[in-house]
């Protein structure tokens, strides 16, 4: 086959009608827009900017959104925006790698309300849902009836069906889908769909019989134009079409012609499955069920490299695994790199390259059967790859953790260039997989590009993230060569360009390569069939744009880099590199599960996402089309609501940390400006802490009574459905002076935090007891410190910075012996283990303090620490700040060597959220973050259940919204040093009987909602 050389510039071979939004009136259309849809219409720089990008490399910034509540509100849209000519781009969760969820164009959202499971007819396996509805959430319906979808992409947490319908959609799983159901691809798992095009017909489409065709010709209208065009065009080229489509599965480039040939049934439907938004917008959709296995196995193969793991495939497909899946050590050493789910590594039998094919059945029995088969086969030949099986649930879920890594992995590696999509899906047939991975290593190697090597192995489709050079023209150069290169490797092998991303951007011009000037012309004649103007997602698939125009990065890319507080090091100390962190992947956007990010799982709103706020600020940076820099009004409004829980940090695979952006944001907007009477009330909370503890009755008093109660709150900017915080009668420093020193044992500073100190001195005083019990001699810092945790929150950085520098000379001594800090409040643990690095990275001392500093639970397990039995029940909720910074092991182990029944709560955040929650305006949200998960298990739970939470706000928000009083692990720890028995079955009143009398405040019990 001769090779197709392209164009430079990446233009089109002929001249074809494209859309011109410049010239749409955008005040105008938003207008008429807004007279006839009943959901949102959004045309501000803050909304424009939040779809100004996908997952992909590149930026368009749209006309304006519109959010549908029906699809009576998208035939309005469209019909308006016909009127006005500007083109148009249904969205759903814009996690699209190739830029086919961005455009100049008026962006219809249907992820917010659109977005229903219409119904399910299991005897039938089918079900009806609209464009918007998360593939989770259709499992879910679907789970009760042991059904589930086939295709399974990666980002299944907040993907839409409309999406997955518009990309040809597949994932880890598609395998299950070709053995045991219709076949790996969306397309496969489509009955009919519902559709809408440009110029305002709307009908229904599947397959369609040889009577269906007559009596539509018959019928007449726009609809029969069209159904005739596409006959034409399919008996024109069914050669072509028959010739030189990849006959494998993982075939997701192009236009779906194969569809409309005669022995396929000439499924418009299918046809339209894998056109991105340029033909159709689809506005219901009948999709395929299958069973869902009851029980998995998985076995984990390790080969020398990963090229010899890739020529097993086809043996290993035999097996009829439902999942197969590769990866190489590179993909790993990263893991270790980031220390990102690398405590799991350890399942990996030895190896460079390593399979993991997963079986299910009815039963356990069934699936591990299937597995062991695997295995006795394996090792019936000498020489062959080292097996291990995983049988276990949790054991399984982490293995697949190592496989999930890859995203987060590959991108931003420490000491590493780096890397990015644009090459990221390629698909070969599966007895190719190894020669291809040998022959795309030489490939970049030759460019002097680096990468690991994952992906769905099972169906011969490769995933990498590549370090390209976006910020040069010779990097960009190099891209374009490379990809060139790379797509006619992958031919040469009977591949795919995409196996499951698209086309989009990144590849449209490249199909020529792939299917040939005739078949390319075919694509745009298809198009033209379906949007004779031109208007549907332009530029993408056919006619495409450049794949390097319109980057988001680019030579041209010269973003504002302000001086700021932090430094930034891991982000070698740019602001602005921090904001092009978030990749879009849109893992914020899931529902349920982890902790990022509260406020979208309550709202459901883009700019109360992790990734939109990162897309504001890099907007903002970039200065169009958001301007005024850090005074800018919409990037405060999406910051505004950030609880500042870190889950970002710990969740996100590329940690971004909206918590840090946010106080370096306030920082700067604040300047000149006076702060709100909150922010002085609970910034400095360690200051009126230390007023309140002259006088601590008068002042709990004082919040207690009727009129003097509201003006207080009136006064420092608090909800009036809170309660304020109870004083204790005396702080814990003052009770520690007056007792015995410790003498003998290991030294350790326990870390007096202002929360503790003042409202739960208890806690610290169980501490002590447990520090020395377990062999430590306790110390305190011989100042009042405080880390200035709550500064953070409203931009307080130059006080933050200065009382760090102030304690790391308070602390130089025990910095010096290498003596450990440990810290009981997780929001001040976390301060010295993160915050401190990031605002003082020069200082050697910082760096030290933040390796000496400890959570209670590490500390312990550091010296192995045998603790007491205590046969409890309990549910644990970690804060937010100690999952996202210091991590769980720790205190799960610790708790399992108590005795403890424990269940860690998948509860996100409490919703407080440090003095979030008691802000004036937030409480109805604070109220829903905390009804998500825990508030409900916290009163569910049986009375003799012990409610653990170290954090403050966690401990509080309990308090005020069940009754129930939250015990720190260290009081845990306290109960199971004395008799349970003789304390009686009230934990939380026995743990109250253990602290030293004077440090409890008996005060009337806390009120319930």
């Amino acid at each position: 086959m001769t090779a197709t050389r392209l164009p430079a510039t990446g233009a089109p071979s002929r001249a074809l009608p494209v859309a011109e939004p410049e010239s749409v009136q955008r005040e105008s259309l938003a207008r008429d827009l807004r007279s006839v849809i009943k959901g949102e219409v959004r045309f501000s720089d803050g909304d424009r900017a939040l779809y100004a990008t996908d997952s992909s490399n590149y930026r368009h910034t749209p006309i304006g959104v519109v959010l549908p509540r029906s699809a009576g509100d998208i035939e309005r849209a469209v019909a308006v925006a016909r009127r006005h000519r500007a083109p148009v781009l249904a969205r759903g969760g814009g996690t699209s790698l190739a830029g086919q969820c961005c455009n100049v164009a008026l962006v219809m959202d249907c992820s917010k309300y659109f977005n229903h499971v219409i119904s399910i007819d299991a005897q039938r396996r089918q079900a009806r849902v609209e464009p918007g509805t998360v593939l989770d959430t259709l499992r879910k319906a679907t789970r009760v009836h042991g059904l589930t979808f086939g295709p399974d992409p990666s980002t299944h947490s907040r993907c839409t069906l409309g999406g997955m319908i518009g990309n040809n959609s597949c994932g880890t799983h598609s395998v299950m889908a070709e053995f045991y159901g219709p076949g790996s691809r969306t397309e496969d798992s489509v009955v009919e769909l519902d559709v809408l095009t440009y110029d305002g017909l709307r009908f229904t489409v599947g397959p369609t019989s040889d009577a269906m065709y007559a009596a539509i010709l018959e019928a007449g209208g726009r609809r029969a134009e069209i159904y005739r065009r596409l006959k034409a065009l399919v008996t024109r080229h069914a050669g072509q079409i028959r010739s030189r489509f990849p006959n494998i599965q993982r075939r997701v480039s192009g236009y779906n012609l194969p569809a409309l040939l005669p022995e396929n049934g000439f499924n418009i439907a299918r046809a339209l499955c894998g056109t991105e938004g340029t033909c159709v917008t689809i506005l219901e959709a009948t999709v395929t069920l299958i069973n869902e296995p009851r029980a998995r196995a998985v076995v984990v193969l390790g080969y020398p490299d990963v090229e010899s793991a890739g020529h097993d495939v086809p043996r290993i497909r035999e097996f009829k695994p439902i999942g197969l899946e590769g990866m190489d050590d590179i993909l790993t050493s990263h893991i270790l790199k980031k220390n990102l789910n690398a405590q799991y590594l350890a399942l990996l039998p030895e190896g460079r390259g390593w399979l993991l094919a997963e079986f299910g059945g009815e039963s356990a029995e069934e699936a591990c059967a299937k597995a062991e088969h695997l295995i006795h086969e394996t090792r019936r030949h000498a020489g062959g790859p080292a097996t291990r099986m995983i049988a276990g649930r949790e054991e399984q879920e982490e293995i697949w953790k190592v496989r999930e890594s890859g995203l987060g992995a590959t991108a931003f590696v420490p000491g590493d260039p780096d890397s990015w999509e644009g090459w990221e899906d390629s698909a070969v047939p599966v007895e190719r997989v190894g020669d291809y991975l040998r022959e795309l290593r030489k490939l970049l190697d030759r460019h002097g590009l680096q990468t690991c090597l994952y992906g769905h192995f099972g169906q011969g489709c490769i995933h990498c993230r590549i370090s390209f050079d976006f910020h040069t023209t010779a990097g960009i150069e190099n891209y374009r060569a490379f990809t060139e290169a790379a797509a006619h490797l992958v031919v040469s092998m009977g591949g795919s360009l995409s196996g499951e991303h698209g086309d989009g951007q990144s590849r449209g011009e490249l199909l020529p390569i792939m299917f040939g000037e005739e078949l390319v012309g075919a694509f745009r004649e298809f198009k033209e069939i379906w949007d004779p103007e031109w208007r549907m997602n332009p530029g993408k698939v056919v006619t495409p744009e450049s794949r390097s125009g319109h980057l988001r990065l680019g030579p041209d890319y010269q973003p504002w880099e302000p001086e700021t507080h932090f430094q930034f090091p891991d982000d070698k100390g740019s602001f602005a590199r921090a904001t092009i962190r978030c990749v879009g992947v849109g893992e914020c956007r899931r529902a349920e599960g982890g902790t990022m990010c509260p406020s979208y799982m309550v709202l459901r709103e883009e700019k109360h996402s992790t990734r939109g706020r990162a897309h504001l600020l890099f907007e903002m940076l970039n200065g169009s089309p958001l301007e005024d820099g850090w005074k800018n009004e919409e990037v405060k409004e999406s910051l505004d609501l950030c609880l500042s829980c870190k889950g970002c940090k710990g969740d996100c695979p590329v940690n971004v940390d909206i918590a840090t952006y946010k106080a370096e944001f306030l920082s700067h907007y604040y300047e000149g400006r006076m702060r709100p009477r909150h922010a002085y009330a609970f910034g400095l909370i360690d200051r009126w802490a230390r007023l309140a503890a002259l006088a601590p009755r008068l002042v709990n008093a004082a919040g207690r009574t009727p009129g003097l109660r509201g003006i207080a709150k009136a006064a420092v900017g608090m909800a009036p459905e809170r309660a304020f915080p109870v004083f204790a009668p005396r702080t814990f420093r003052s009770w520690f002076a007056g007792r015995r020193p410790s003498s003998g044992g290991r030294p350790v500073v326990l870390w007096v935090d202002t929360f503790n100190d003042h409202f739960h001195p208890g806690t610290l005083a169980a501490a002590c007891e447990v520090l020395e019990q377990a062999g430590y001699a306790v110390t305190i810092p011989t100042e009042r410190l405080c880390c200035g945790r709550p500064l953070y929150d409203y931009g307080m950085l130059d006080e933050a910075a200065r009382r760090l520098r102030y304690i790391l000379g308070q602390l130089a001594p025990a910095i010096d012996a290498g003596t450990p800090v440990v810290g009981l409040e997780p929001s001040c643990t976390a301060v010295f283990r993160d915050e401190l690095r990031n605002l003082l990275p020069g200082e050697p001392r910082a760096q030290r303090l933040s390796e000496l500093t400890r959570t209670l639970a590490e500390l312990l397990g550091d010296n192995g620490y045998e603790p007491p039995l205590i046969k409890r029940r309990a549910i644990m909720h970690g804060h937010c700040h100690h999952k996202a910074i210091m991590r769980r092991d720790a205190d799960e182990r610790l708790c399992r060597g108590l005795g403890l029944e424990a269940v860690e709560l998948e509860s996100g955040c409490c919703g407080m959220a440090g003095s979030f929650g008691f802000e004036r305006g937030k409480y109805e949200l604070s109220m829903s973050v905390g009804e998500r998960k825990l508030l409900p298990a916290v009163r569910d739970a049986e009375p003799e259940s012990l409610i653990m939470a170290d954090g403050f706000s966690c401990r509080e928000q309990i308090r005020q919204a069940t009754g129930r009083r939250a015990l720190h692990l260290a009081e845990v720890i306290q109960l199971a040093l004395h008799p349970v028995d003789a304390l009686g079955p009230d934990a939380e009143a026995a743990s109250l009987r253990l602290a030293p009398p004077e440090l409890i405040w008996r005060a009337p019990g806390p009120r319930r909602h």
